[in-house]
């Protein structure tokens, strides 16, 4: 049973002996385990492969993605496991004081990095940040490693992301702001599929609707730094 990823911590990230941890791979492995799917292999991958690879049978099933009108037209998504906001990776002390998506647009200065077509980078856009100041990356370690350098001076990505992987790297100069509730809502992510594998989405739903906010479900995300009211966002959710 193929699982395609991303290196995105505490999303997926790969150990020093090679196997593969992270919220999203960690639930992937206890679904598919209650279904008895078979041996499970997760396959790294880059964030424009995931869902081509799913519609062509190159993997099962993918990590979590943010479920927009346009990708229900590639693939189909289970019901959401993971609520968050969006945040900026900046350097150290905000030097220019960024608060939000607003704050970018309106900062001239400010060169935004961004992976192409994930969801932050139309945000950017939607906000007024112009495309002269967008600087499109393929991975997250590219995009980090252009705040870090200086060539960019934020990244836009999941906060959760952003934070999940300052603390695996503490050496890294930087820090997250939060992109507040008044800006951009909290956005819902789900496991991709096929649209023709609706029987394999149909035995995830069913066992994420009883394991999303078991006792079991909120130490596991603990474990990666989600509280129980981020756990509650989807635990309450009725899928759609």
């Amino acid at each position: 049973m193929k699982f395609a990823y991303l290196i995105e911590p505490p999303f997926n990230r790969k150990c020093d002996d090679g196997t593969v941890a992270g919220c999203d791979v960690e639930l992937a492995r206890v679904v598919f385990n209650a279904i008895a799917a078979g041996p499970f292999e997760p396959v790294e991958t880059a964030f424009a492969e995931l869902l081509p690879g799913v519609a062509e049978g190159r993997w099962r099933m993918t990590t979590g993605l943010f479920a927009t009108e346009e990708r229900r037209q590639i693939a189909a998504f289970s019901r959401p496991v993971w609520a968050l906001p969006d945040g900026l990776l900046t350097a150290a002390g905000n030097p220019l004081r960024l608060s939000g998506y607003k704050s970018v647009a309106a900062s001239r200065a400010c060169r935004l990095a961004v992976i192409r077509d994930q969801f932050q980078h139309r945000s950017a856009v939607q906000f007024g940040v112009p495309e002269n100041r967008i600087l499109i990356f393929g991975t997250y370690t590219e995009a980090c490693h252009a705040v870090r350098d200086g060539k960019a001076d934020a990244y836009a990505s999941v906060a959760r992301a952003h934070t999940g992987f300052l603390e695996q790297y503490r050496d890294l100069d930087m820090e997250v702001i939060v992109v507040p509730d008044s800006e951009k809502q909290p956005a819902f992510g789900s496991f991709a599929f096929s649209k023709q594998d609706n029987e394999l989405r149909q035995q995830v739903d069913a066992v994420l609707a009883d394991y999303l906010g078991s006792p079991e479900h909120r130490r596991m995300m603990a474990g990666f730094g989600f509280s129980d009211v981020e756990i509650d966002f989807v635990a309450n959710r009725h899928p759609e």
